[in-house]
């Protein structure tokens, strides 16, 4: 059986994903900070009959990622596919003309060093199987320049760059490295729209099962001028 790993799982799009995959014989491991929520959607998963236990972790804390990974490894033998979504961030979204090095360092770490330690925790199981798949849930900052983001954008921005080097140097080793660059504020599930978390984590699954392409903005051709609110 197969194993999902999920940085930064909450109820919203992390729970559709979790169901999504499960759905096509996936257990399921849950990684974030609050253990009530957590157990909440396993609960939720194993009334479904989905596989799933959680592993709490703070993204701003190394020694908690890695002891949640070696968790889920010595639980379930290895992760197959491991996505990362955290929502991190001691600050709100700031203006570029009111960064400070507090809120812009806040950002690279919550999601920069955060990644980093997440996947150099992971990725020598998946480089000694010669196959997994690394798939990064972002926003639109990630792509384009959007000034009321200022802190968050040069944070995934620079998570970007990264991203796309993990794929250069991994596409050859059997490793798929996916990047999915949102543009859009996710609903409640069941409305069966582009913004239906069930749509997104759908999307995900076919992009992981046909591995085509690597990076794309969702919805396809959005930018930051034609977002809906």
């Amino acid at each position: 059986m197969k194993t999902l790993a999920i940085i930064g799982a909450g109820k919203g799009f992390g729970l559709s994903l979790a169901k999504r995959f499960g759905k096509e014989g996936f257990q399921v491991a849950l990684v974030a900070r609050n253990a009530v929520k957590l157990q909440e959607m396993v609960d939720e998963l194993n009334v479904v009959g989905i596989e799933a236990s959680y592993f709490t972790a703070d993204i701003y804390s190394k020694e908690q990622i890695e002891q949640a990974i070696a968790g889920i490894i010595e639980k379930y033998g290895h992760i197959d596919v491991l996505e990362f979504s955290p929502i991190p961030g001691n600050f709100p979204p700031t203006s570029v003309l009111e960064l400070t090095a507090e809120n812009a360092r806040d950002q690279f770490e919550g999601y920069i060093v955060s990644a980093i330690n997440v996947v150099n925790a992971v990725l020598p199981d998946m480089l000694t199987q010669k196959e997994g798949s690394l798939l990064f849930t972002t926003g639109l900052s990630s792509l384009y320049p959007v000034p009321m983001m200022g802190n968050i954008g040069i944070a995934m921005s620079g998570l970007r760059n990264y991203i796309t080097n993990l794929h250069t140097e991994l596409s050859s080793k059997g490793i798929f490295v996916g990047h999915r660059s949102l543009g859009l504020f996710i609903k409640e599930p069941g409305a069966g729209t582009f913004d239906d978390p069930d749509v997104i984590a759908n999307m995900w699954y076919q992009a992981y099962t046909e591995k085509k392409v690597w990076e794309e903005e969702y919805p396809k051709g959005v930018t930051p001028e034609t977002v809906v609110f």
